[in-house]
């Protein structure tokens, strides 16, 4: 999905602008994939560290300590983080832009310090996760589009940064929703081993009206973005696409979790939160063309 997502951003927005792009495809192919694998880096440590919640919460899909033992999930860690690090090194001097190295060296401390600490912690273990998959949206602006900003450009430059910072906050609220939700689906374990999540310290049902509040805040923004950028520039297509498959299912959310109790219920909300993100992110390639069509009539 993360992969999916950098694609779409690329061949579904920047690549039908008439802008110039720093990287070339196979380098673009490079930075999916140095994503990727710290991303995959970082699910490997947090499954090393979690091996006793996961067997309270997820029995059937433990694999460190019965797939693969805990000294081979430490290899694969390590080799995962050296090869999107290295990749990172290289898009970074491709772009002359060096220092932008240590991006990668950042992100792979980040997601080693929220598997070991962090996550314990109340609401931070949160914020991180999504601050992540938002700083994913980021990236690809800060390698692609940023070397090659001039004084021509920079207007064009600008505003096509913008669009990516206002999807980037709309991957962080999503996720962040989704991560206090996960929590509630995981409490048992979690609190067997001690945690401090949101669920644990408010209870499940205060947490579950919380999320259900949190659910409102993104939707409120987006009704205002879609009055603001969409209807005031006639782009009916997006804001029927915007209306029916992301502020009606976030309703929906918001709606359903705050009854809600039981492991399966917030397992179904979590996994509506990801197709609501899914289905935000794919927007970019409905407002594009939809520009597009506009502008050619």
């Amino acid at each position: 999905m993360l992969a999916f997502m950098q694609l779409i951003f690329r061949y579904g927005f920047l690549k039908l602008q008439n802008v110039p792009l720093a990287l070339a495809e196979w380098q673009y192919g490079l930075l999916v994939l140095s994503t990727v694998l710290l991303a995959a880096a970082g699910y490997v440590i947090n499954d090393v560290f979690d091996q006793d919640t996961d067997i309270e919460n997820k029995p059937k899909d433990v694999i460190v300590g019965t797939k693969i033992t805990e000294a081979n999930a430490y290899n694969i860690y390590v080799a995962l983080n050296v090869a999107g690090v290295g990749i990172g090194f290289y898009l970074s001097n491709v772009i002359l832009k060096p220092g932008f190295a240590a991006i990668f060296i950042l992100i792979a401390a980040t997601l080693y310090i929220y598997a070991t600490s962090l996550k314990q912690m109340l609401l931070l273990g949160n914020l991180i996760v999504a601050l992540l998959l938002a700083f994913s949206v980021v990236i690809i602006g800060v390698f692609d589009l940023y070397p090659v900003i001039d004084q021509a450009n920079q207007p064009i430059m600008a505003n096509l940064f913008s669009i990516l910072l206002d999807f980037a906050i709309f991957a962080f609220m999503i996720n962040f929703i989704r991560e206090i939700v996960k929590d509630l689906e995981d409490i048992k374990g979690d609190s067997n081993q001690g945690m401090k999540t949101l669920a644990i310290v408010l209870g499940v049902e205060k947490t579950s009206k919380l999320a259900s509040v949190l659910g409102l805040i993104p939707t409120v923004f987006l009704l205002v973005y879609i009055n603001n950028y969409f209807v005031a520039n006639n782009l009916f297509a997006t804001t029927f696409y915007a209306f029916m498959f992301v502020v009606a299912p976030l309703l929906y959310f918001s709606i359903k979790v705050w009854p809600a109790k039981t492991k399966k219920e917030f397992h179904k909300l979590s996994l509506l939160l990801k197709w609501i993100l899914l289905l935000g992110i794919i927007s970019i390639v409905i407002i594009t063309l939809n520009i597009k069509y506009n502008a050619s009539k």
